[in-house]
């Protein structure tokens, strides 16, 4: 079930911003080395079990969809934003980008070796992210991998918290919970990637990545 009033604000809040995001983010990767590693992870272990299509699943203004490609996956961004899609399309002509939801996606079952969803998932109802995270699972192969970037909450008495984005209303998880949810959907964790906030940044949570694999 996909609550599309929370999709409708979402969509709106990201169009809405498109420009001055795809400014401040296009090139976040470039000074960021523990998210290039990461990635890097990722693409080789999609490779290592069959080197299928990757999805970027709220792939913004399409910087990490290219840096797949550059990588050599067969990468295309997926994002509810027809604004984020639109200025994708324009900086990579030579990738694909489609307006979609990740909860309900127009892809075929098994159709991939990996889903990229860096920073999605922080705007998913939590009633509805088991839903989210099956249908990640319908659409990847046997055996492929997940990689998930999310905001890490500070309680595990509290799984899920609130908190202020800039955008859009986002969420925060408890690390041991979501990976509970990704084992209750049939996905095995890999690795796990934990970054402590910067003395800079403006909000001081961790920054986690999950590495999973169907089984």
């Amino acid at each position: 079930m996909v609550d599309h009033d929370a999709l409708t604000a979402t969509r709106e809040a990201y169009d809405a911003v498109a420009s001055t995001y795809a400014r401040l983010f296009s090139d976040s990767l470039r000074d960021s080395v523990l998210d290039r590693a990461i990635l890097g992870a990722f693409a080789e272990a999609v490779r290592e079990t069959g080197d299928g299509p990757v999805a970027d699943l709220g792939c913004g203004p399409g910087h990490v969809t290219a840096h797949m490609a550059e990588l050599g996956l067969s990468a295309f961004g997926v994002d509810a934003s027809p604004a984020m899609v639109e200025l994708a399309r324009l900086a990579h002509p030579r990738l694909r980008f489609d307006v979609g939801a990740m909860a309900a996606l127009d892809i075929a079952d098994g159709a991939l070796g990996g889903v990229l969803s860096r920073w999605s998932i922080i705007h998913t109802p939590p009633r509805e992210l088991p839903g989210t995270l099956r249908e990640f699972r319908r659409v990847l192969a046997p055996g492929g991998h997940l990689l998930l970037g999310f905001s890490a909450s500070e309680d595990a008495s509290h799984p899920t918290q609130v908190f202020d984005h800039t955008v859009a209303p986002a969420y925060r998880w408890w690390p041991d919970h979501l990976a509970e949810l990704l084992r209750e959907s049939g996905f095995a964790e890999v690795a796990r990637l934990v970054r402590e906030p910067r003395p800079t940044d403006r909000r001081q949570f961790r920054e986690v990545h999950i590495l999973a694999r169907l089984a």
